[in-house]
């Protein structure tokens, strides 16, 4: 039987059982292939109800760096016997199957093309420790050790990880070491080592960092000036606001006198929240919430109001499945079309679209400023793929000099020396009004902040032309909002082609392998991913200049297909749907096959 021969390029994956303490061995197994210099992209796959029920955590080794799925599984670990099945089914032909043979299986739950490796994991484990705890814990790092003779991972980059996680808790060090020298020591003596798939040193990692989106939006929100978090819990956002709380502790409290400089409240629903963050806003504040798609839901008249009365608010929604409760430890694309339009009447509204945690940091910090630019909420549309998973990416840049834009805020100089104000007046042609900070002047430029009609100088009015100005307005505001947020990225494919692809957010590591492969086969394909609405001319040309255009996207109904046709006036018929919604990462063989299979179509 042939088996699956490769170096630095395979897909592992264990399945555990939610509480066992799984996490963070497979986390200390992902860590130690990326100290041998090889990048990975792992993934934790968990549920949303109690301790017990089925967990997976999948690791992408690639020599090469793409971070998204690749689709498929070279090596199961099979630690869960309700799942064994389903998970023994996901391997590759010619893969591997390592799993604990203390308790002797049937033939019949085994394949005949893949390898099988046995390791007696409970046995070791017992007979080594009385504690039930510590042989339920240990024998996690035993599979590991296993695994790191297996794969052909130096036992002394787990040493160091222990050394650094357990530093000045020798105890915990030389347990975790014995543990992973029973699992080393059982397969040296009793199993053919390595297999062919393995991990050999390289140097592909360079300067890049390891983190989630989650943290990376909470470091990029203080870096971008955020003073005030309002929220309340839901998967998957809740640690972007403990995030931010940890950062703030290390960056804005005065060394001198100790004080706070940040206001951090866990309201006691999202419609609270939002309240609070409107309100801050309007006070001067640089102000966020973070929360899921059923917060969107319940915070939509709030964000009317922000957006009708002109106040910056910034929201960070990492999307997840829905709808209603839906699946809310998977991941989705499917809310961009509740909060493009979030609330009732005629509303539009930014949406930033991070690939990565390293955009996540760049992208919160900039969502602060065009919030307060544009006088507006602003969206961060992240999702619980980048959110919640640790993933390699640039490090981020810090500026101690970086100064805040806060738009067109009239100061108390101006009004004394006469300079007019009319709070909801287009004065310099972009649709931006000038504003003033409460408190500003003693009797100059106070306005009333309304959620209903006005006049240009926020008097009460339902004259027709009155609201006609103020609308008419604020969608010339939005298409000023065209040049100041991030802009789309390109990629032209080697030989010219009438064919096309947009993308945007999550999708990109996938999306980017797949146009290698892609390209690899003769399909040629020009690319181009979305990083903001609203969406600049150079989108509507992309679009004009193709035949076909493919839209992939994470949701079921083709949210952001039906945004380009409804915004740009396109025809529906050049946009040709690539949707994956299952709730796990859209992969390359997903995105390969769409596209390969319609080309295949047209050329028949």
């Amino acid at each position: 039987m042939k088996r699956i021969e490769a170096i630095n390029d395979f897909v592992i994956k264990f399945a555990n059982v939610n509480g066992s303490g799984s996490a963070s061995a497979n986390e200390l197994f992902a860590k130690a292939v990326m100290r041998m210099g090889v990048p990975v992209s792992p993934r934790n796959i968990f549920p949303s109800n109690i301790q017990g029920m089925p967990t997976w955590y999948e690791a992408r080794v690639c020599e090469k760096g793409y971070h998204g799925r690749r689709g498929g599984v070279d090596m199961m670990v099979a630690m869960n016997p309700q799942t064994w099945d389903a998970d023994i089914a996901e391997i590759e032909t010619g893969g591997y199957l390592f799993y604990d043979s203390t308790r002797p299986m049937p033939p019949s739950k085994f394949r005949d093309d893949v390898h099988t490796m046995g390791v007696p994991l409970t046995e070791i484990s017992n007979n080594a420790y009385t504690d039930p705890r510590q042989r339920q814990l240990f024998k996690n790092i035993i599979y590991v050790g296993a695994l790191s003779v297996l794969l052909d991972v130096d036992a002394e980059v787990f040493e160091k990880l222990f050394a650094e996680q357990f530093k000045g808790k020798e105890r915990l060090i030389e347990a975790n070491i014995k543990a992973l020298h029973l699992g080393r020591d059982y397969v040296k003596t009793h199993l053919q080592a390595p297999l062919g798939i393995r991990v050999q040193r390289a140097d592909n990692v360079g300067d890049q960092i390891f983190t989630d989106g989650n943290s990376a939006a909470g470091l990029g929100l203080v870096y971008g000036g955020a003073t005030v978090a309002a929220w309340y819990p839901i998967t998957p956002s809740t640690s972007i606001p403990e995030a931010f709380q940890k950062y703030c502790e290390k960056f804005r409290i005065d060394p001198a006198t100790g004080q706070h400089r940040f206001a951090i409240v866990q309201a006691e629903d999202e419609l609270a929240s939002i309240g609070m963050v409107v309100g801050a806003g309007w006070n001067g504040a640089r102000a966020f919430t973070a929360t899921s798609g059923p917060g969107v839901s319940l915070m939509t008249e709030f964000i009317g109001l922000a957006y009708f009365a002109e106040i910056p608010v910034t929201i960070i929604n990492v999307q997840r499945g829905g709808p209603s409760t839906g699946m809310p430890t998977r991941t989705q694309q499917a809310d961009l079309l509740s909060c493009a339009y979030a609330s009732h009447g005629d509303t539009k509204h930014v949406l930033l679209f991070p690939q990565d945690p390293h955009e996540c940091f760049t992208h919160s910090a900039a969502a602060l400023e065009l919030a307060e630019r544009l006088q507006t909420p602003i969206f961060v549309m992240t999702d619980l793929d980048i959110g919640m998973n640790q993933r390699l990416c640039k490090p981020f840049v810090w500026d101690d000099a970086k100064e805040y834009d806060r738009g067109k805020v009239m100061t108390a100089e101006e009004l004394e020396a006469g300079k007019p104000f009319g709070r909801y007046k287009d004065v310099d042609g972009d649709g931006i009004p000038w504003r003033t900070l409460p408190g500003t002047h003693p009797s100059k430029g106070a306005f009333f902040t309304r959620g209903t009609s006005r006049n240009p100088q926020a008097m009460y009015s339902e004259a027709g032309a009155d609201y006609i100005y103020n609308m008419e307005r604020l969608l010339h505001k939005f298409k000023t909002a065209e040049t100041m947020v991030p802009q789309p990225v390109f990629r032209k494919a080697a030989e010219p082609t009438k064919l096309g692809i947009i993308y945007y957010g999550s999708t990109t590591p996938a999306m980017r392998e797949a146009l290698d492969v892609l390209e690899a086969n003769g399909d040629h394909v020009d690319a181009m991913r979305l990083c903001a609405f609203p969406f600049p001319d150079s989108v509507r040309e992309f679009i004009a200049t193709h035949d076909k255009v493919f839209v992939a996207e994470q949701n079921r109904d083709g949210q952001m297909r039906t945004m380009l046709i409804n915004e740009l006036e396109v025809n529906p018929a050049k946009l040709v749907r690539v949707l994956h919604y299952d709730g796990t990462p859209i992969t390359a063989r997903f995105i390969i096959k769409n596209i390969h299979d319609s080309v295949q179509k047209e050329t028949v």
